[in-house]
């Protein structure tokens, strides 16, 4: 990218279209959070979410930034969920689930489980009552530990605690994960996704919990006292 020119788009100045536009495009890829909880009338929610990622792993915690609705400026059903129980469930939408997931997106009315509508598989739960999607290799119980109003007011982050992982043993060998075989999907900026693609190897430089990938760095002129 030597030689090219910038264009310098000042934040504050940002309204909120332009600023997700922006923001969607240069934070990207993300991993999608596919959301399963249950409303006061027990009804199973299923809704995919980007702005997501791990935040902690003492204990592991979660933490998912949901936006009111663009429309209307309502809280979504997943969010007013999340915050009545304090239980969710994040599902890995992978290339496998991918279309039944992208199709939970759209909005329904609060009466309908896009669940039942999409004919998505479940699963109980062990520790809480949202359950599971039967068609992710990665399913991750949470309970909700902290909610933080953000900005003005139109996102919220929900932290939760994950209290249990249920792992396929296609992509779960007992002590890893199997990202290649697991096959997650990711969020792009606009109407586009993406898969894995080329995966890079590279030697661990800072040791992380457990030390795994991580390889000590060979001083140089190690063989001299």
């Amino acid at each position: 990218m030597a030689g090219s020119r910038f264009i310098c788009v000042d934040g504050d100045r940002l309204d909120t279209e332009t600023a997700y536009r922006l923001v969607v495009g240069c934070v990207a890829p993300r991993p999608v959070a596919w959301i399963t909880t249950v409303d006061g009338e027990g009804r199973v929610n299923a809704a995919p979410f980007s702005s997501y990622n791990y935040v902690a792993t003492s204990p592991p915690m979660l933490a998912i930034n949901i936006a009111a609705r663009a429309g209307d400026g309502l809280i979504k059903d997943t969010a007013r969920n999340i915050a009545r129980s304090r239980e969710f469930v994040v599902n890995v939408a992978t290339e496998h689930n991918f279309e039944l997931m992208h199709r939970s997106a759209q909005e329904y009315p609060p009466e309908v489980s896009e669940v039942e509508a999409l004919g998505i598989p479940l699963l109980p739960s062990r520790h809480v009552k949202p359950p599971r999607i039967a068609i992710s290799p990665v399913q991750m119980e949470c309970r909700l530990d902290q909610v933080v109003v953000l900005g003005r007011g139109i996102n919220t982050l929900y932290i939760g605690e994950v209290v249990a992982f249920h792992l396929s043993d296609e992509v779960y060998d007992g002590q890893r994960v199997d990202t290649e075989r697991m096959r997650p999907i990711a969020r792009l900026g606009g109407p586009f996704y993406a898969g894995l693609g080329e995966i890079f190897h590279r030697p661990m430089l800072q040791r992380p919990p457990g030390g795994e990938g991580w390889a000590q760095p060979v001083r140089e002129n190690s063989d001299r006292p």
